[in-house]
């Protein structure tokens, strides 16, 4: 009996995976990264971690939305972009929030190159994040993130990467698929 749950288990693990991880706005997430050059998986990971798919979400510190945007650092990135007459309540529609969300990873990426720099500066600022490397308090390395001075920061980075991680294993199949289907779309 228990052999035979086991089986079941395995030859269903992706959809039993895919209840608990599931991947809602994935259209919205895979346009913004692809126009954005950033990973879709690790957008997802970012979303479900700080507001696990809820568009209404508001942290005690005011971050909005999807991805917890700080009303200020969406407004930053709206006028790097020369968007123009952006209000804060735009942050809890989904298109928009996972479109500033993504410009700002990217963002971060241009700075720091690599996921976990980008995910602590995401959660702690990139001041601190750079103040950090450069006082040596932190390696900047996943392995070392018990240097991180901010336990949440710590604690979000590694939330996200195991959430990154689960959603490249449970959808890394249909995202190729999805990718050379639009591939095919565009050229033709």
């Amino acid at each position: 009996m228990l052999v035979a749950l086991l089986g079941l288990l395995l030859s269903h693990w992706r959809t039993i995976g895919r209840h608990y991880y599931p991947f809602p706005y994935r259209e919205i997430i895979f346009r913004q990264a692809q126009a954005n050059g950033v990973d879709p998986f690790l957008v997802a990971a970012v979303i479900k971690t700080e507001s696990n798919f809820r568009p209404e979400a508001v942290s005690p510190r005011g971050a909005v939305g999807l991805m917890q945007l700080l009303p200020s650092t969406a407004r930053e990135v709206a006028q790097r972009e020369g968007e123009k007459g952006w209000q804060p309540e735009e942050l809890y529609d989904p298109d928009i929030n996972i479109a500033l969300g993504t410009r700002y990873l990217a963002l971060l990426f241009q700075e720091f190159h690599d996921p976990i720099k980008v995910l602590a500066a995401y959660n702690g600022g990139r001041g601190n994040v750079e103040r950090w490397l450069r006082d040596s308090t932190w390696s900047g390395r996943e392995l070392d993130l018990d240097q991180i001075p901010f336990p949440e920061t710590r604690q979000f980075v590694r939330k996200t990467m195991w959430n990154y991680r689960i959603y490249r294993l449970l959808y890394a199949r249909e995202s190729s698929r999805t990718t050379a289907a639009q591939r095919g779309q565009s050229s033709g």
